[in-house]
Formats: structure tokens, C-alpha cells, sequence
């Protein structure tokens, strides 16, 4: 066994990925792990799937991946962006799509990879799988939120173990809280893509201290612009 490499929200920035793999010297016997939406709104999602497959990564379900594999399963509408993807994946990628597990469990690292959060004090059980892949917040109830205003983040309010490593909430800057650690910043819209680098068997740093865990490289340049987009989906 080699390290574990856990990477941030990718949305088809496949030139990022691959510089950023580069830059982490990751080998053949490495673990690779994604925290999700490998797909959309970048230039090359088919590229991306076919990287991580190649390199046999794991990658959990974002819900960018969702919203495709709803359309399929359910006939649920897609909008344009997500309609052209559709037309490209092929059987294989389908597959790989529908394997996805909403969460992940590195248990060497004591880290649970998500896409979007677990809710405080319900755990992965108790957490609907909807929250999973959008929450960002916590609501002045204590309510997931997808809403990046809706009050505090939910990193803020969570208490392990295990310790969540997570996407989809794009920051210019990771957030490293004391029990979850996100890693989205926003390649897609101009920021860097991020990984988390463990060596095998290293325990999982807490707050700030998991900073020097983390390598990233700067986006080619904004693929996608959001209405008043701040670094937000």
C-alpha cells in the first residue's frame, strides 16, 4: 500500500487533475478518491471519468452525477449542460456512475469522504441522502441548508469521528474545521483544484493543523460563471 490521495471537486477540469496528480507524484500504488462531481461545468467530464477509472480511483457520488443518474433512472429533466454530457457517456461510464456510494469510509485515516456533509449530531445514518449531496448550512433550526447564507456551516457544528472530508461547498479557500475538512475551491470557476495527501496509515489532522495535508494548483483559468457567483454553486 502507498498513500491515500483524496481530491476535490473536479467538474470535468481534467488538465487541472492531471497537473495536479503531477504535482502530488502520485504512483501506482497510491490510493486515489474523489469527493465527487468529477462531472459538469468544466471543458472535459468525459475526460475526468476516464482518468479516475483509469487510475482505478474511488470517487463518491456528487450532485452533479446525481442529477444525470436521476434523469436515467427516473426521467427526470436535465438542463442543457447536463443533457450534452449525457449524449457523450458511454456504457462504461454509466457504470462507473451508477457504482458510486454516497459516502466513503477510510478507516486507516479514520476519515469518512462525502460529497456535500453529514448533519450534526445525526450522523451517517440519520443523515438524508439529499443532504449528503447539497448541504452546505445549518438553518437557524439546526436544518441542513443547501443555501450558502442560511446560516452556520455545518463542518463548524460537526463532531467526530470519524472526520469528514468533503466537497461541493466551493470556497476560495479550504475549510478546516475541527472535525471535517473541505476541500472544493473552486477550479471551476478560476480558484485551485485541492488534494488531501496522507502517507499510508497516517491518522487525519484536525483543523488547522490539516493545512500541511493539502497541495493544490491554480485553474487554468473560469470555465463557468454562476448568476452573482461567489465562489458558490
Amino acid at each position: 500500500m502507498g498513500r491515500t490521495v483524496i481530491i476535490g471537486d473536479v467538474h470535468g477540469c481534467t488538465g487541472e487533475l492531471e497537473e495536479l496528480l503531477e504535482k502530488v507524484h502520485f504512483a501506482e500504488n497510491d490510493a486515489l478518491v474523489f469527493v465527487g462531481d468529477l462531472v459538469a461545468r468544466g471543458p472535459d467530464s468525459t475526460g475526468a471519468i476516464a482518468l479516475a477509472r483509469r487510475l482505478r480511483a474511488r470517487v463518491t457520488r456528487g450532485n452533479h452525477e446525481e442529477k444525470l443518474l436521476a434523469w436515467r433512472s427516473r426521467g427526470k429533466p436535465l438542463g442543457p449542460e447536463h443533457a450534452r454530457i449525457a449524449k457523450m457517456l458511454s456504457t462504461e461510464d454509466w457504470q462507473m456512475l451508477e457504482a458510486m456510494p454516497l459516502w466513503i469510509d477510510l478507516h486507516e485515516h479514520g476519515i469518512r469522504v462525502v460529497h456535500a456533509g453529514i448533519v450534526p449530531g445525526l450522523g451517517i445514518e440519520g443523515t438524508p441522502p439529499e443532504a449528503m449531496l447539497k448541504m452546505r448550512t445549518l438553518d437557524n433550526r439546526g436544518r441542513w441548508s443547501d443555501a450558502s447564507d442560511a446560516g452556520p456551516l455545518w463542518g463548524a457544528r460537526y463532531e467526530g469521528m470519524p472526520h469528514v472530508v468533503f466537497g461541493h461547498n466551493a470556497q476560495a479557500n479550504p475549510q478546516l474545521h475541527a472535525w471535517a475538512t473541505g476541500i472544493d475551491t473552486a477550479c471551476v470557476y478560476g480558484g485551485r483544484l485541492t488534494a488531501l495527501v496522507l502517507e499510508e496509515g497516517e491518522p487525519m489532522a484536525r483543523g488547522d493543523a490539516a493545512r500541511g495535508l493539502l497541495k493544490s494548483v491554480p485553474a487554468l483559468r473560469a470555465y463557468w460563471h454562476g448568476s452573482g457567483t461567489q465562489l458558490t454553486r
